[in-house]
């Protein structure tokens, strides 16, 4: 699904899911970080070509979260949730609900960070309430759009390494 020169896996081992995963060159503290600290998800979050306009983040059980993405052309897509687990650095599970959802029901995305070595493998498994939900989202551009987010992250993390030496 996405191209040989991607580091972004993806696979689909059942009707409803959808598991990504990528290894970064940052510790896991510095990765989990730049998935739940405002100030570094408007840093690398969206697609080439998109930005974090808003970046809502209550980073607790029950806490809700808003991001609100500014794209070409004027689009706009906005989306929120409810995180369900919050186990830095390691576990990270909310809810996601887009505005404009063109699927139904809210998807359960859970992020596992895995460090090995100062290596940090990312998998993230996105659940949709209905297999008909998950197929809608494999015909977008997801799988691009998420592997350019994540390239921008590498450079995010690499960056935040070299000049403050590991300290976000």
């Amino acid at each position: 699904m996405t191209g040989d020169d991607d580091p972004l896996v993806v696979h689909t081992p059942g009707d409803r899911e959808i598991v990504l995963s990528r290894l970064f060159e940052a510790p896991a503290r510095l990765v989990f970080a730049a998935f739940t600290r405002p100030e570094l998800l408007v840093r690398w979050y969206g697609a080439r070509g998109w930005r974090l306009a808003e970046c809502d983040v209550d980073l607790r059980v029950d806490g809700r979260w808003r991001f609100v993405s500014l794209g070409p052309e004027g689009a706009r897509m906005v989306q929120s949730g409810v995180y369900r687990h919050v186990e830095p650095p390691h576990r990270l599970v909310y809810t996601e609900l887009f505005d404009d959802q063109s699927y139904p029901g809210e998807t359960l995305v859970s992020h596992e960070f895995s460090e090995v070595a100062g290596l940090t493998t990312v998998t993230t498994t996105l659940l949709y309430a209905t297999a008909a939900g998950r197929d809608t989202v494999l015909r977008y551009p997801m799988a691009r759009g998420v592997g350019q987010s994540f390239t921008r992250l590498a450079e995010l993390l690499v960056s935040t390494t070299t000049t403050e030496g590991e300290r976000p």
